[in-house]
């Protein structure tokens, strides 16, 4: 049987380490994605929240500065989990999605309600993507494709990604890396992959055969911490981040698609659980990311953001230090 799962696994062999089989990717301690029987029992149970089929942000289309050299950290909402981070002369997308539909089909699947918050044509020059796992609101072959040929950036991305990333785009250059490795970018920023609790699948049969992760990014100006996609999980991987990297200036965090909590709770943290990550991580600020652009999930397209308001009321935490992010926002955040 093992042998016949590292036959199959098509993105990745290796060693077995503490989150890999030998054939899949796990996570410690932690919960594997919902059987087949759950899923449909979700898609078939009703209770999904009607979204708007257009929600235009309240900001336009941010036109970025070439470069932010120095200390200076300055970030911008593009959509979902699409943000550009400009620090030391660097300029960074995360998860970038350009595409009309989070879906491996043109005419089908969650279709965005806003458009970028960044013209693709608009963007500055991008030196490094970081792509979390595979689902298609995160890794967008079609948007890597376009990067590609405008900026040719350097992709760093978690083991097993590579064989997608390199079969949808020949050439892209890609640095692939395992949870807990450093990897230096220059200007003297550096990359740690870390762990998140999560999975990933392109379709049916690939499950668990790539990996997921979260990123620090290290700059002069301080850590900034893009956590990707991930489930609370009781917090562990927050306090495992504040005990590696003592504390961030910024925290990148999801406060979507997290219902309902019985199918999305392992994999999906909901707002009052990132308010609780940023006070494990010790991050000084954090914006929202993974709501708003598509619908995944049941939850109202404005729950995250009132939510997340209400549990930094809960939880004693100034407004200021955790925002959720629209389109075309631009924040320059303060330094610590």
């Amino acid at each position: 049987m093992a042998a016949r799962k590292r036959a199959a696994n098509r993105y990745y062999s290796g060693p077995p380490s503490d989150h890999f089989d030998g054939a899949l990717f796990f996570n410690p301690n932690g919960k594997p994605p919902a059987r087949f029987s759950d899923l449909m029992k979700w898609q078939l149970g009703g209770e999904r929240s009607k979204w708007p089929t257009a929600d235009p942000s309240p900001f336009r289309q941010a036109t970025p500065a070439n470069r932010i050299d120095g200390s200076g950290l300055r970030l911008t909402m593009v959509g979902h989990s699409s943000l550009l981070i400009q620090t030391a002369g660097l300029n960074i997308l995360t998860d970038p999605v350009w595409s009309q539909r989070a879906s491996p089909l043109a005419f089908a699947g969650p279709k965005r309600v806003n458009p970028p918050g960044i013209a693709f044509s608009n963007l500055p020059p991008i030196d490094l993507v970081l792509v979390s796992h595979n689902h298609y609101d995160h890794l967008d072959l079609a948007t890597l494709k376009r990067l590609k040929t405008k900026h040719d950036p350097l992709v760093l991305t978690p083991l097993g990604n590579d064989a997608i990333i390199d079969a949808g785009v020949p050439g892209m250059r890609l640095s692939v890396h395992d949870w807990g490795e450093r990897v230096e970018i220059g200007n003297d920023v550096a990359v740690h992959v870390e762990p998140v609790h999560h999975w990933s699948a392109r379709g049916t049969r690939d499950r668990r055969m790539a990996l997921w992760a979260g990123f620090v990014v290290e700059t002069p100006g301080g850590k900034v911490y893009f956590a990707g996609d991930t489930g609370f999980h009781e917090g562990i991987n927050y306090r495992l981040m504040a005990e590696r990297h003592g504390g961030f200036r910024l925290a990148i965090l999801p406060i979507g698609a997290y219902e309902p909590r019985w199918f999305m709770a392992p994999h999906h943290q909901n707002p009052e659980e990132a308010v609780q990550g940023l006070l494990l991580c010790n991050a000084a600020y954090a914006a929202g990311c993974h709501w708003g652009t598509f619908r995944l999930t049941n939850e109202s397209i404005d729950e995250p953001a009132r939510k997340l308001g209400e549990a930094l009321n809960d939880q004693g935490v100034p407004q200021e230090r955790f925002r959720a992010l629209r389109p075309g926002e631009v924040w320059d955040v303060s330094a610590l």
